[in-house]
């Protein structure tokens, strides 16, 4: 028997087998680099994006109204409201509008005579509303909004505006003019109302403020003035004062650019909050 051509043979088949494993392995270490790679190339394209759209963004924008079909503007049943025999007749309002657009909170206040009915239907939209979420540094940011909504009859025909400040002269003028908006996280240390300790207010009442401030282009705050407080003698400026003391703000604009600005903030304290 010629054992010669048999070991080469069987050295042949090794070498065989030596070589598909050998491109098994190169194939799979080929399959797992791409992979890897794939892997690496979405999250460069991931973070990319991720910062193209933070770029996107402005350095400031104010919570806005909006036209969509949740929006505070379109869900307002002004021909109810002319039915049910509402008159000429404003309410203000403020809401907590968060980074998605929706309001965690919201609340009435101010309302001229005779404005029950525009009042409740306001609180009824503010309830699922959902408005243009706040920006400051490029970055979405919770805020507090605060409009005006005015209510008119004009030939049997309703007419409703809704304004995004409070200032009775902008009000009167009808101004292109959105108010300051107070910041909730990010670089504002505001953390909400304080009520007075128990050795200011030794009354467990319901306390109102209201602040004067002055804020930069910018949305810092350079002064705050207390100019009305009631009841007083019980804390409730000195509270406000120290509650707005770091706080951040998205700044006014006018005419769709930042500006500074001197506003008065209604501010209400209930116990227990």
């Amino acid at each position: 028997m010629n054992r010669v051509p048999v070991a080469a043979e069987r050295n042949t088949k090794t070498a065989v087998a030596a070589l598909r494993s050998l491109r098994l392995q190169t194939l799979a270490g080929a399959i797992a680099f791409f992979s890897n790679m794939r892997r690496l190339v979405f999250l460069l394209v991931f973070g990319f994006a991720l910062k193209c759209s933070a770029e996107d963004l402005p350095l400031y924008r104010p919570a806005l109204i909006g036209k969509s079909p949740d929006a505070i503007i379109n869900r307002i049943d002004e021909n109810l409201l002319l039915r049910a025999g509402q008159k000429d007749a404003a309410v203000m309002f403020s809401a907590g509008v968060e980074k998605t657009g929706e309001l965690k909170w919201s609340g009435t206040y101010r309302g001229t005579p005779d404005s029950k009915l525009l009042e409740q239907e306001v609180l009824r939209v503010l309830a699922n509303a959902k408005m243009i979420p706040a920006v400051r540094n490029h970055q979405p940011i919770s805020v507090v909004f605060y409009g005006t909504v005015l209510f008119e009859v004009a030939n049997n025909k309703p007419r409703l505006r809704i304004f995004s400040n409070q200032e009775e002269s902008e009000l009167k003028k009808e101004s292109d003019f959105i108010g300051p908006q107070l910041c909730l996280g990010g670089d504002s240390k505001f953390s909400g109302l304080h009520y007075p300790s128990a050795q200011r207010a030794p009354l467990a009442v319901d306390g109102t403020v209201d602040l004067w401030v002055k804020i930069d282009a910018s949305g810092n705050l350079q002064e705050e003035k207390v100019v009305k407080e009631s009841p007083p003698l019980l804390g409730f400026g000195d509270a406000a004062l120290d509650d707005f003391a770091n706080a951040k703000f998205i700044p006014a604009f006018r005419d769709g650019k930042p500006v500074s600005c001197e506003i008065t903030l209604p501010l209400y304290y209930k116990p227990g909050e």
